[in-house]
């Protein structure tokens, strides 16, 4: 992997770390150089800082630059909800990761709408803004131009876009609705998990609302004010409300569910050209509604 190795100008100093790395030629973007300091890809005098260090002038950077990305565009369709030249509104399937990481080398979302014109951010995740797990599906907003990426990234980040979720749990919340606000971060034990047990934690806040009672299972209405990586699944088994299905942190095998029930079933944003609010929303797919209907006859029965 190639490195990057230089001393800051003195015409750089009070600049952000994000912007100077940003404005490598190897970089190339505010999305990709945020991630390279997250990471800990980026070092000032052999040190990782913030992405808001303001630098000083004649300090030593150090980049460790991402290997060029080469990505091929997918054959296989996706359902597109809205489309005009700068957005795209699209139904995830479950079972399918957004974008390439390390330890997924298979075909990806990105990799379906690099067809469709995705563009902006990270060169190897082009047009994402937000994500879904694999294994949650349904609405989903990407960009298709540099402008659009960076106008609803700073959407998101402002919590001006409405992303609303349905989730069936094992267990009866306390009332009708509810805030979580607890940080999460990686398990201090296990990596590939997320928890309220992290040397890492950050912000994450997540609300509640009871959409339907099932006997032993509730229905939820569920909303994101941060956007963590398994905030959802994490803060609710962290109150007691496992979702049913989730392997990982829920109540795996639930109703024959073969992932968790979580759906993306509401969407909503301001144009990031026109201002103009859109609002979308999203049926249950037929693995979940079959499993609904299935909780529903157990009540009844």
């Amino acid at each position: 992997m190639a490195r990057h190795r230089s001393r800051v100008s003195e015409a750089d100093a009070g600049r952000r770390l994000d912007a100077l790395v940003a404005a490598l030629p190897a970089v190339g973007t505010r999305a990709l150089a945020e991630r390279l300091v997250r990471d800990g890809a980026v070092l000032v005098d052999g040190e990782q800082r913030p992405k808001s260090y303001r630098l000083e002038g004649g300090e030593e950077l150090e980049v460790e630059l991402p290997e060029p990305t080469v990505l091929r565009a997918s054959d296989e369709p996706l359902e597109v909800v809205y489309e005009d030249e700068h957005v795209l509104v699209i139904e995830k399937p479950a079972g399918l990761v957004v974008h390439p990481a390390a330890g997924h080398e298979g075909e990806t979302l990105v990799h379906r709408l690099i067809g469709l014109g995705a563009a902006g951010g990270d060169p190897d995740r082009p047009g994402i803004v937000h994500r879904l797990d694999r294994d949650t599906s349904g609405l989903l907003l990407v960009a298709r131009s540099e402008a659009a990426h960076a106008r609803l990234t700073e959407e998101i980040r402002l919590r001006r876009v409405e992303r609303r979720y349905v989730a069936l749990v094992r267990g009866t919340p306390r009332s009708r609705t509810g805030r979580i606000d607890a940080p999460i971060g990686r398990d201090r034990t296990d990596r590939t998990r997320r928890s309220l047990d992290s040397d890492t934690p950050r912000e994450a806040v997540t609300w509640f609302d009871i959409r339907e009672r099932l006997g032993e299972r509730t229905l939820l209405e569920v909303r994101l004010e941060t956007g963590r990586t398994h905030q959802i699944r994490v803060h609710l088994e962290a109150i007691g409300l496992p979702v049913s299905g989730d392997r990982v942190y829920g109540a795996k095998d639930d109703l024959d569910l073969r992932r968790q029930f979580l759906h993306a079933d509401a969407l909503a944003f301001a144009h990031p050209t026109t201002g103009e609010r859109l609002a979308f929303e999203s049926p249950l797919p037929p693995d979940l509604a079959a499993a609904l209907e299935k909780a529903r006859t157990e009540v009844d029965v």
